[in-house]
This record gives structure tokens, C-alpha cells and sequence, in this order.
């Protein structure tokens, strides 16, 4: 779809953003009625759709609006208290419009998306793994515990790290404890 210019004010359509809402509600929780949304869920939507950009509008404050809107002692939040965290959020997240723009631009990131599909990174290669268990690469004692071909030597390894006294490293009192106590 082209991207609309700024006075598409009346285009957002609520029942999309509801959509949205209810998708990410129930999201990773087959349990949930899709009426109440966690704040990890409430999280992870901001993050996806671009509510939170890291800048203007960081976990943190995603969090805090977040504790702000819910009722007390509540875990969730509704749709009339995500609408209300919106709010809030849009004026930081788009700072300069006037209160009702920020809050459509806002829903305009937000309608028709669903968790997963907006912006996450596919798994890369498995190339990540590749140095993270490249024992060549390793240093000090943990260099220790493979051998060359990168197979564990489990507690051979690691026989010299274990010193049972039971005193701290290089306790100087070790052996000195008073009898008395």
C-alpha cells in the first residue's frame, strides 16, 4: 500500500488496531481470551511494531506506561487501558505532532500487525554458534577443558579450580580459625 501523507487522520480503523491488540494478547498463552494483554506481550508489540524505537520510546518506558495504565494488583491490561498507554507513549514517540496525530501515527503502526511478522530478524546461519564453541578461541582455565579436536575433557578439565578447604582463594587465616566460638 503507498504510505499515506500526514491528514490520513480518519483512516485508522480502531477495529484493526483491536485486531492487533488481540492477536499479541494471546500471544505464546493458548489460555488467554485475547481481552487482556500481558506486559511482556505489551512489550513485545511495541518492539515489533515500532512503537518502541529504542530512542524516543525505550523498554523502559514501554514498562512504566505499562504499570501506569493496568489497574493495581492487575497483571494485564485492556484494551481501554492499552488505548490510554498509547496515548502516552505517542507523545514521546512522536514528539512535535499534536496529542491526536502522535496517537494515529502510532496506531498506524500498529493496525494489521501480528506478533512475528513485523520486523523480526529470521534466525541467522548458524554461523553465530560457529566461534561461540570454536575452542581455539578460548582463553585461560576454559582453554583447558577441551582437547584438540574440541571435545569436553568434563571435570579433568577443571580438576585443579576445585581447592576443598573450604576457605576463600588466598584466605590468609586458613587453618587459624579460633576454637572458642
Amino acid at each position: 500500500a503507498p504510505s499515506l501523507p500526514i491528514p490520513f487522520l480518519h483512516s485508522i480503523k480502531m477495529s484493526e488496531v483491536e485486531t492487533a491488540f488481540r492477536k499479541f494478547a494471546v500471544y505464546g498463552d493458548t489460555s488467554a481470551s485475547g481481552n487482556e494483554m500481558t506486559g511482556k506481550n505489551f512489550s513485545k508489540m511495541c518492539k515489533e511494531c515500532g512503537v518502541m524505537d529504542g530512542k524516543a520510546v525505550t523498554s523502559t518506558d514501554v514498562d512504566i506506561v505499562f504499570n501506569k495504565v493496568k489497574t493495581k494488583g492487575a497483571r494485564t491490561i485492556t484494551f481501554a487501558e492499552f488505548q490510554q498507554a498509547m496515548k502516552e507513549l505517542s507523545s514521546k514517540r512522536f514528539k512535535g505532532k499534536s496529542p491526536e496525530e502522535a496517537l494515529q501515527a502510532v496506531y498506524g503502526l500498529i493496525e494489521g500487525k501480528e506478533p512475528g511478522s513485523a520486523g523480526t530478524t529470521k534466525a541467522t546461519k548458524v554461523g553465530g554458534v560457529d566461534r561461540l564453541t570454536d575452542t581455539s578461541k578460548y582463553t585461560g582455565s576454559h582453554k583447558e577443558r577441551f582437547d584438540e579436536s574440541g571435545k569436553g575433557k568434563g571435570l579433568a578439565g577443571r580438576q585443579d579450580l576445585a581447592d576443598n578447604s573450604g576457605y576463600v582463594g588466598a584466605y590468609k587465616g586458613a587453618g587459624t580459625y579460633d576454637q572458642t566460638h
